[in-house]
């Protein structure tokens, strides 16, 4: 990806687009437009074709989460990577967000050099967060009559060995582990992976979990040995001024 990263900032709080603009320009990333509102948001989207959003949660006229969803699902503004920004470190927003198609969750409180790490994890297909974490708001908001947007998806089409990985993955393990578990090459494991995403029509890892979750693959109380036997490297939700909160993936 040669091209200049393409930024969308979408904050109804004037004070937060200029940090956010000033951090990421001084770091060669292009904000192409602003918007103070949802409605804005989907407008400047359409209009501007960014590679990645930075979306507030909270905004008058329409929300963070249906700005997300509405986004992802025109056509007109191409294939977007959206990062939920709050100030709130609330599991059901986080989830609201994983469901509505957000790639990743930020508190705006957020280091600098973590905002700039993680607008670029996002534009390469990869989610902010690690599917351990994922796996925890699940098991905690998954079937609960949520107003969420469901990711629900028929496992069908998925053969075997598939199943078998993405409820492996669900249960947090990493490419390298899942290889390991399975006698696989780690490049096999991503083929693996790739075609699940594919066939479920999903953007990344994190939706892959839901999916197994929501679809009753994975159950919320079923015992995750597999999990707690992982050694892998520990990821944050945000690096806050108050503190992180990680998990191993």
């Amino acid at each position: 990806m040669t091209e200049p990263l393409r930024v969308l900032l979408a904050d109804d709080q004037t004070l937060v687009r200029t940090g956010f603009r000033m951090i990421l320009g001084a770091d060669g990333i292009d904000v192409v437009a602003e918007a103070t509102n949802g409605a804005e948001a989907v407008e400047a989207a359409r209009r501007t074709r960014p590679d990645v959003v930075l979306m507030d949660i909270r905004m008058p006229e329409m929300d963070g989460l249906e700005a997300t969803r509405r986004i992802l699902t025109a056509p007109q503004a191409g294939e977007p990577r959206v990062i939920i920004l709050t100030t709130f470190d609330l599991d059901r927003y986080v989830y609201a967000a994983l469901s509505a198609g957000a790639s990743g969750f930020l508190l705006k409180d957020v280091t600098p050099e973590y905002l700039v790490a993680a607008v670029r994890t996002v534009r390469t297909g990869d989610a902010l967060l690690a599917p351990a974490i994922t796996r925890r708001l699940v098991q905690r908001f998954a079937r609960r009559g949520s107003d969420t947007a469901s990711l629900h998806r028929d496992l069908a089409s998925l053969t075997p060995r598939e199943l078998e990985v993405l409820g492996l993955l669900a249960r947090g393990l990493s490419n390298a582990e899942l290889a390991g578990r399975l006698h696989l090459a780690e490049t096999t494991v991503k083929t693996h992976v790739a075609r699940i995403l594919a066939k479920l029509g999903l953007r990344d890892r994190v939706q892959a979990v839901i999916v197994a979750y929501e679809t009753g693959l994975v159950s919320a109380g079923e015992r995750e040995d597999a999990a707690r036997q992982t050694t892998g490297r520990t990821w944050t939700v945000a690096p806050a001024a108050r503190g992180n909160r990680g998990a191993t993936t």
